[in-house]
């Protein structure tokens, strides 16, 4: 198995909110470009999408209310376990991040590894940004959902 850790950072929103969020897998559909939606199928506990001709999918495996949701691979080419943690701070807001074990073979992780770990790190600081209301950087407005502002975190939170 090969770990990645994303970077922490704090997102100005309490651990409940944050955790609520992300424990429902619909939501991460309803955060999609209504073009970027075919292909994708959710439910509560799952996630599926075809992208490129590749189906991943990923199911939820374990949820510690307000401090920890971990999913693991379903129907995806490698296995992989995802922790989403969501750590209290003493001024109520979240410190959040992302760890990540993935079974890849040589190949795989000199290909894939590098644009991982960057991946988790650029979601991790995008959400803070977000908390913030700022746009992350690198992210085009205009691939956002139309009406989408961050200053009211897009209706997310």
């Amino acid at each position: 198995m090969t770990n990645y850790y994303s970077k922490h950072a704090v997102v100005k929103r309490q651990p409940a909110q944050l955790y609520m969020a992300f424990a429902d897998m619909r939501n991460f559909t309803s955060m999609l470009p209504e073009d970027k939606r075919q292909g994708v199928e959710a439910d509560y506990d799952s996630l599926q999408a075809t992208v490129q001709g590749f189906t991943i999918g990923v199911k939820v495996y374990q949820r510690q209310p307000y401090s920890l949701i971990s999913v693991i691979d379903n129907g995806a080419p490698f296995g992989f376990k995802v922790d989403i943690h969501f750590d209290a701070t003493p001024e109520g807001f979240t410190e959040f991040y992302i760890n990540v074990e993935a079974d890849l073979n040589f190949m795989m992780k000199m290909m894939l590894g590098g644009k991982i770990q960057d991946g988790l790190d650029k979601a991790v600081q995008g959400l803070a940004d977000l908390s913030e209301g700022r746009m992350p950087e690198g992210i085009d407005p205009s691939m956002m959902p139309e009406g989408f502002d961050p200053r009211s975190m897009g209706g997310l939170f």
